[in-house]
Parts: C-alpha cells; structure tokens; sequence
C-alpha cells in the first residue's frame, strides 16, 4: 500500500480550478474536489493504474483525469507524489511537473 502526498502547487492548482467553478456553481466545485480526491485515494492500492501522459511518452509520471481536471503524479518507493493538477483543456509543459 502506498502512502498518497499532495504537493503544495497540486493543491493550490485544484483549489484554483475550484474556485473559478465555484463563481458559476458552488455545489459542482465541492463535487469535483471531491471526485478527484476519491480517484487519487484508489492510488494508495493502485498506483500504476493511471496512464502515462501522451506528451511525456517514457517518463516515470503519469496521471488520472477527472474532467476537468487532469491530475499528475509519480510514483516514489512507497508513495504516491501528486505533482499538478491542470484544466484537460491545457498543453502540458514538462517544467509544470517541477524537478520533484
């Protein structure tokens, strides 16, 4: 079993998203968070089930999406590193994900 660890720029991220949902429909914000946080849990037994990102083919990230969102992360001996959190409709950058 893995330990799952939120880094703080993946938190800021989602809280960001969050909020800009929540201008329109606070009830829809409070479920996304939720969902992301129920399929990032699963990593804890499973952490090689999400797919490893198209623009970063052969890299050790990989990621889950609840959309909107997408949600990075990689897998470090007994833990599970969530890295960035970032609207679907975005170009990942490999410096998003940091040197973590």
């Amino acid at each position: 079993m893995a330990e799952v660890i939120w880094t703080e720029p993946a938190l800021q991220e989602l809280d960001a998203i969050a909020e800009y949902i929540a201008l329109d429909n606070p009830a829809a914000a409070s479920d996304l968070v939720q969902q992301v946080f129920d399929k990032t849990e699963r990593l804890e037994n499973f952490p090689q089930s999400g797919r490893i990102p198209p623009e970063l083919p052969n890299s050790v990230y990989r990621e889950v999406v609840v959309p909107p969102c997408r949600i990075f992360y990689r897998e470090a001996e007994k833990r599970v590193l969530i890295l960035y959190v970032m609207r679907e409709e975005r170009q990942l950058r490999a410096y998003m994900l940091g040197s973590s």
